[in-house]
């Protein structure tokens, strides 16, 4: 089956009892068992829950995968992955990532004796050069966040593999639609499922996905034992939001090249970070990486300082100052002062992530509309 089918119908199929056809919310926290000492397909919620287990057959379809595991939040599920390694082993992380992960790896995961070391993904020699013998596994983002910058998944696979260690993909802003890095030799996706798979910024999520499925059941295992699991009703409403993901996704792809577009030829706008763009430096690869798009995101730098950015990203009517994105109304933020708040400011810096730095979600309005919100909002800058 085609993708979007697959996104109404696999894990989704009628209830057997009613004959509904989108399956019931379970709620239950415990389940009855057939006899002491035996088991049924479900014992207790934090271990299984129909509804879970519904989203879960979903998403390891969507992402080509043998099994996936769907957790609180974004955070949690990327805490899991880093569960696997132990005292003394080495994470090599992309630089054009997440603020949250940034500070996981830099303010939590350190005190369990587990080094970190940023490395611009998109250079494939600097990526190489940061692995170590105990390099244990390998974390990037493509496009990455807030810069777009587009990493080669194969290559990297490649480069982690034969250093022995795993590669890991947030494949957040690409989602499944333009983006499958388990069949580029990935190990393991994360999303956070709060943005575009359920794409209305109305729950908390997370999912990882792998391809071996000796490597699903130990990070099952560590979602077991930890407990931070998606609940019953975030479940059904990431369900019911991934049944339109395709169409979301490619019609914010749209979208966003056209006010990339826009934004490149704008007096107060000095650079566009947009791998749809043709001279953004990964458009190649993002052109035979990403299939039928370029993504929703994008993100620009507007001429001045702080106070620049701010006024801008603080006058617009339509996109919202909010963090978040992927979801059906578009969101402008300052990363600086927010998503990546979190940076230490000397990294942040170095790797390119400016004060005058402007992030977009875009979302499902009029492309008009949009435009000309942004301008208004520029001529406050």
């Amino acid at each position: 089956m085609h993708f979007r089918t697959r996104a109404i119908h696999v894990g989704q199929e009628r209830d057997p009892a009613t004959g509904a056809v989108v399956p019931p919310i379970h709620l239950a926290s415990t389940f009855v068992q057939p006899a002491p000492g035996e088991w049924g397909k479900f014992d207790y919620t934090r271990s299984g829950n129909p509804t879970r287990a519904a989203l879960e057959a979903t998403l390891a379809s969507l992402e080509s995968g043998t099994g996936a595991l769907a957790f609180s939040s974004g955070m949690a599920a990327t805490h899991c992955a880093t569960m696997l390694l132990e005292a003394g082993d080495h994470i090599v992380a992309g630089a054009d990532i997440y603020g949250g992960t940034y500070r996981l790896f830099h303010k939590v995961i350190q005190r369990a004796g587990i080094s970190v070391t940023l490395a611009p993904s998109h250079d494939l020699d600097r990526l190489r050069s940061a692995l170590t013998p105990k390099t244990k596994l390998v974390w990037v983002e493509s496009p990455g966040n807030p810069l777009m910058t587009i990493t080669d998944l194969f290559a990297c696979a490649e480069i982690a593999h034969r250093h022995g260690a795993l590669l890991a993909v947030d494949n957040t802003l690409a989602s499944p639609v333009l983006t499958r890095p388990l069949e580029l030799g990935a190990d393991i996706v994360m999303h956070s499922a709060t943005k575009y798979l359920g794409g209305h910024s109305d729950l908390l999520g997370g999912a990882l996905v792998t391809r071996d499925p000796e490597l699903h059941r130990k990070l099952y295992f560590i979602q077991n034992a930890t407990g931070a699991v998606m609940g019953p009703l975030e479940s059904f409403l990431c369900s019911r939001g991934i049944k339109t993901l395709e169409l979301r996704v490619r019609a914010q792809g749209e979208t966003a090249m056209m006010l990339a577009q826009f934004l490149k030829s704008h007096a107060k706008v000095v650079k566009v970070h947009y791998p749809g763009l043709p001279d953004h430096p990964g458009h190649a690869l993002a052109a035979r990486q990403m299939q039928g798009g370029f993504g929703g995101m994008l993100s620009f730098e507007v001429k001045g300082d702080y106070e620049a950015a701010q006024r801008a990203a603080g006058s617009t009517k339509l996109f919202q100052l909010a963090v978040s994105l992927g979801a059906v109304e578009s969101l402008i933020e300052q990363p600086s002062a927010m998503s990546h708040a979190s940076y230490d400011r000397a990294d942040r810096l170095a790797h390119g992530i400016t004060d005058n730095l402007i992030r977009l979600s875009v979302g499902l309005e009029a492309f008009e509309d949009l435009r000309d919100d942004l301008a208004q909002a520029l001529a406050q800058a």
